[in-house]
């Protein structure tokens, strides 16, 4: 039996390692050598507090929270004219939406509605916060998050459905939130990329809404085949084979009489994905579920989709959520919403591969490059400290935290100033277009 991308299905992690590498439009660095600089940084703090504390000791509950400050405290959060709050009529009951207007008009603004991600398992409104804000003011659109049903208390299909029936309610009612309903398009990231990308095959064959663009970041489409990248990145890169079990574990029971092998709930199993929306994928190189968002690139590139892939050979795993702290989130943020942007205006799709990582620099001496991964490491601790005492500030009493930040703010502009530069000095980002070639 043969997937429609040539790929046989089924094969061994060797195997299809072997077919992989004919297959036209993968990036040509699948991993680098070593993560970014600013992620080698950001993984030695998060694996020195795991091991004092892992992630399998937290209860579910805690581990929400975990998150959902932590996407709080790293992701950017630039400010927009608006943020508003809507519940409307789910499949399961009660659906809340967030709404992001970037700035204030009268004239109706296109609308991008955005799946979290969090393993089927954690993520909110919150979480997503700082990807909704940016992607509002980079494509100049409506961004809307949806709090869809999570496992374990509901099973795999309720989110999907959540996140379908948001996306038919806006089509039918947008206009009342100032949205242009003839361009709308739809994202996620993570087990969100797996919801995105079902319910963009769903709305196609019921006939719409019609979408733009689906935006996919790491996508898990397939909760059943095991790629080589899950034994490539077990350990060390945020999402651990730990971890996964851990969701694994969570979400058996979710399953109940689903089939995990339907489209459904494994949208590259798909048979037909002809005329499915152009796609924006983002891969990390240190992601265990790397090669699956590849694969899917491959299998709609195959039936005609044009698919732009954006492959950050040097990053992780949920690198988007960390725009504050990580150079390339911020980067991966502008470039969606550039494509937003283009979609929006009904521009040509782009059907291209851009490999994005830390530019190679000459052999420094090993004083040099001590002092570098110092400087990159105090730089990130020294923000990530101001953001994190802010952000638990504001939990606890927004007042406090405004009257706070007002008055340090003397002391607050300059070192940011000092910052920006240190961060554009160690920046050393650089984007190559490797298919098709120019």
């Amino acid at each position: 039996m043969t997937a429609p991308n040539g790929l046989p299905a089924g094969k061994t992690r060797k195997n299809t390692q072997q077919v992989w590498t004919r297959v036209i439009g993968m990036p040509h660095v699948r991993r680098a050598d070593r993560p970014d600089r600013d992620a080698r940084a950001f993984l030695r703090i998060l694996n020195m507090a795991t091991r004092l504390r892992p992630v399998e000791h937290y209860s579910l509950r805690a581990l929400r929270e975990v998150w959902r400050l932590t996407s709080l405290a790293l992701g950017q959060q630039p400010p927009v004219a608006t943020v508003n709050e809507t519940v409307i009529d789910g499949p399961g009951g009660p659906i809340e939406l967030r709404i992001f207007k970037p700035h204030q008009t009268d004239q109706l603004l296109p609308a991008f509605l955005w799946c979290h991600g969090g393993g089927f398992v954690v993520g909110g409104l919150d979480s997503c916060e700082s990807i909704c804000r940016s992607t509002a003011r980079n494509a100049n659109c409506i961004s809307i998050a949806v709090r869809y049903r999570l496992a374990p208390e509901h099973d795999l299909a309720a989110g999907r459905e959540d996140c379908l029936a948001a996306l038919q309610w806006v089509a039918e009612n947008g206009a009342t939130l100032g949205i242009d309903t003839s361009r709308l398009a739809i994202g996620g990231d993570s087990a969100g990329g797996n919801i995105c990308a079902a319910v963009a095959q769903q709305a196609l064959r019921n006939g719409g809404p019609a979408l733009c663009l689906q935006v996919l970041a790491y996508p898990a489409t397939d909760l059943v085949q095991e790629f080589p990248s899950f034994a490539e990145n077990a350990e060390g890169f945020m999402i651990t084979d730990r971890l996964l079990a851990q969701i694994n574990q969570t979400v058996a029971g979710s399953l109940h009489s689903l089939n995990p092998e339907a489209p459904w709930l494994s949208p590259r199993r798909s048979q037909d994905m002809q005329g499915l929306p152009p796609a924006l994928v983002i891969s990390a190189g240190f992601d265990p579920i790397r090669d699956d968002g590849l694969d899917y690139s491959a299998r709609l590139r195959a039936a005609g989709v044009p698919v732009e892939l954006l492959h950050y050979a040097g990053q992780f795993h949920g690198f988007l959520n960390f725009d504050a702290v990580i150079g390339a989130g911020a980067d991966a943020l502008q470039r969606i919403g550039e494509s937003l942007a283009g979609a929006f205006r009904t521009e040509p799709a782009a059907d291209r591969t851009v490999e994005i990582a830390d530019r190679a620099a000459a052999q420094p001496s090993r004083l040099c490059a001590a002092m570098g991964e110092l400087s990159t490491s105090s730089l990130m601790v020294s923000v990530a400290t101001e953001r994190w005492t802010g952000t638990l500030l504001r939990e606890v009493s927004p007042v406090c935290a405004s009257t706070l930040r007002v008055a340090l703010r003397p002391w607050s502009a300059p070192l940011s100033l000092m910052r920006r530069r240190l961060s554009a000095r160690l920046d050393r980002r650089i984007a190559h277009q490797t298919y098709p070639q120019a």
